[in-house]
């Protein structure tokens, strides 16, 4: 028996760990598992709706990294194929939560949709009684603090490696006992011990102002990821495969990383130069990161993703690399010369060393 929630989940944003941390406590309530059904590839892809321009907040192993640190027992992907796309939403309550899953209760987001029939909020619930299933219902999550204070420290600990990044910055779920069911105390003084710096936001029924997948790509897109980690609830990543590169950075005093994405729908934040948090070699470093077309060296060239790793010199081509955006500093720009761009490397530099310091 389990209790099952459904989406694509694409960030694993605040807005889904409400409905997370609710199918949790459901599901250690009524003593059954806890099952998240996610689709891979992107219902858009398949739908053709443009999907030119979809690019997504996580890959597949991050989402399942993430879904599993967070407690769901198990994380069913289904293959989101032309025929799977024409099951009603009845048939897939019927057939899959019910049939397959063993479900016996369903968490909804206030925005679910489901089903080749479009069946929104207000249909579902009744149809899914009508079955016997529970209904679970969760609101939208707005926030209410802003945006997080930056951190300067790696207090998580360490990252599971082989099925994808675990971000440094991710908020731990409530956990649930005798001792504890509401999830609400002996997790909240873990919170405090563990040097997050994250809190749940206030709930309010404002669907206008929620939390969504969309609007944190719209903030990475502006190069906002101090916005986007307020909605995240951690600092956004990117994960890639270390390629070689012109060189030029190392004759400048300034040896960069180049990147090459592992997942190439995986959304890459606006063009600039950003505050980065850096993990190589099994260790954590922090770094600047320019993401451009380097238009003093190469005119419109590419795009790359180039890092400088703070106090680092390893050769480390074709091993693993994993960003973590903290702030952005500046734009990209063109300069005149070598020594104008080499002087601005400098002051990049030293002002991300002065915002770790504080």
């Amino acid at each position: 028996m389990a209790v099952v929630a459904t989406g694509f989940f694409d960030g694993v944003h605040l807005g889904h760990r409400l409905v997370i941390d609710t199918l949790l406590r459901a599901a250690h309530e009524r003593g059954e598992q806890s099952v998240v059904v996610t689709f891979w590839p992107h219902p858009r892809t398949v739908l053709q709706k443009d999907a030119r321009e979809l690019r997504l907040l996580n890959s597949l192993q991050e989402k399942r990294a993430i879904l599993s640190a967070l407690g769901v027992d198990r994380v069913e992907v289904v293959d989101f194929s032309r025929e799977f796309r024409m099951l009603t939403a009845e048939q897939y309550l019927r057939e899959w939560v019910i049939g397959r899953l063993g479900g016996t209760a369903i968490v909804l987001g206030y925005d679910n949709r489901m089903g080749s029939d479009g069946l929104q909020h207000d249909a579902i619930v009744p149809l899914a009684q009508s079955l016997g299933l529970k209904v679970i219902e969760c609101d939208a999550v707005i926030p209410s603090g802003g945006v997080p204070p930056r951190k300067t420290s790696c207090s998580a600990g360490p990252l599971p490696s082989d099925d994808g990044p675990l971000p440094l910055m991710m908020p731990r779920v409530a956990q649930f006992s005798e001792e504890d069911p509401s999830g609400t105390g002996d997790a909240a003084a873990r919170n405090a011990e563990g040097g997050t710096d994250f809190q749940i936001p206030t709930l309010r029924k404002l669907p206008d102002d929620a939390i969504s997948s969309t609007k944190i790509r719209a903030a990475l897109e502006r190069g906002e990821v101090e916005e986007a980690e307020a909605m995240l609830g951690y600092r956004y990543g990117l994960h890639g495969v270390v390629v070689a590169g012109n060189r030029l950075g190392r004759t400048l005093g300034y040896p960069t990383a180049n990147m090459l994405l592992y997942e190439p729908l995986k959304l890459v934040p606006a063009n600039g130069v950003y505050l980065v948090e850096v993990e190589t070699l099994g260790k954590h470093y922090y770094g600047m990161t320019n993401i451009g077309v380097r238009p003093t060296v190469s005119g419109a060239g590419a795009r790359t993703i180039e890092t400088n790793i703070f106090d680092f010199d390893e050769l480390i081509y074709g091993l693993d690399l994993r960003l973590r955006f903290i702030s952005k500093i500046r734009d990209e720009r063109r300069f005149d010369s070598l020594d104008g761009l080499k002087a601005q490397l400098e002051a990049d530099e030293a002002l991300c060393r002065a915002m770790l310091s504080k």
